[in-house]
C-alpha cells in the first residue's frame, strides 16, 4: 500500500479464484502487523476444516493461529481488543459479514479480509463484491491454469454437486483460466434442476 490512512479504520479485500495465494497474502499482511507490536486477531468460518480446526492455513501450508466462529456476528464480541483483525474464506460467512466488517473498520481498525470472489459457476460469490465496494484497498490474485499455464482467476470444480458451497482443496478444485474453465462440467445436471424446481412448486 503507497499511503496508510492515519486516524481511522480501514478495510483490505484480497480475493481471487482458489490456489492464487489469497490465505498466504492475508498471513504475510498479519504477521507485519504482529512485527509491528500491533494487536492481532485472526478469525474462519468453522465449516472450513480442512487443514486444521484452530488455524488459517493457506495450500502452501504456511500458519497462524485463528478463532473459529459459526457467525459473523461473533467475530464482533472477540475482536474488541484487536487494532488489526483478519478474516479468512470471508464468502462462507453470507451477507451479515459485510456489516461487520464496516462496523469494525468504522471503530477505527485495520480489517484485511480475504475470500473468493467467484463462485463454481463463475458468478460473483456475494458477499465478496460487496466487500470489495466498500474497502479502501481491494487486491485480486490471480493463479496459474491447471490446464494450459494461463493466468487463472475462476475455480473448477472437480465434483459433481449442487451446493454453492463445496469445502475442499486439490481433490475437489484446480484453478483455471478464462478459456479453460467449464462451468458445464460442474453445474448441476437439467434433471436435478427439473427436480428441484418440481420441489418448490
Amino acid at each position: 500500500m503507497h499511503h496508510v490512512p492515519r486516524d481511522t479504520g480501514w478495510i483490505e479485500v484480497i480475493t481471487g479464484c482458489m490456489f492464487s495465494g489469497k490465505t498466504e497474502e492475508l498471513i504475510r499482511r498479519l504477521n507485519r502487523a504482529r512485527y509491528a507490536k500491533q494487536s492481532v486477531k485472526i478469525f474462519k468460518p468453522r465449516i472450513d476444516s480442512r487443514y486444521a480446526p484452530d488455524s488459517v492455513v493457506s495450500h502452501s501450508k504456511q500458519e497462524l493461529t485463528a478463532v473459529a466462529v459459526d457467525d459473523a456476528n461473533e467475530i464482533l464480541e472477540q475482536a474488541a481488543d484487536a487494532e488489526v483483525i483478519g478474516i479468512d474464506e470471508a464468502q462462507f460467512f453470507g451477507a451479515p459479514v459485510v456489516a461487520v466488517v464496516e462496523r469494525l473498520a468504522n471503530e477505527g481498525k485495520r480489517v484485511v479480509v480475504a475470500g473468493l470472489d467467484q463462485d463454481y459457476l463463475g458468478r460473483p460469490f456475494e458477499p465478496m463484491p460487496h466487500l470489495m465496494a466498500v474497502a479502501e484497498y481491494v487486491t485480486k490474485n490471480l493463479a496459474i491454469c491447471m490446464r494450459c499455464g494461463n493466468p487463472a482467476d475462476r475455480s473448477q470444480r472437480l465434483v459433481r454437486r449442487d451446493a454453492t458451497v463445496v469445502v475442499g482443496g486439490t481433490e475437489s478444485y484446480e484453478a483455471r483460466c478464462r478459456r479453460c474453465f467449464d462451468p458445464a462440467s460442474s453445474a448441476p445436471s437439467q434433471k436435478r434442476l427439473f427436480d428441484a424446481a418440481e420441489r418448490d412448486t
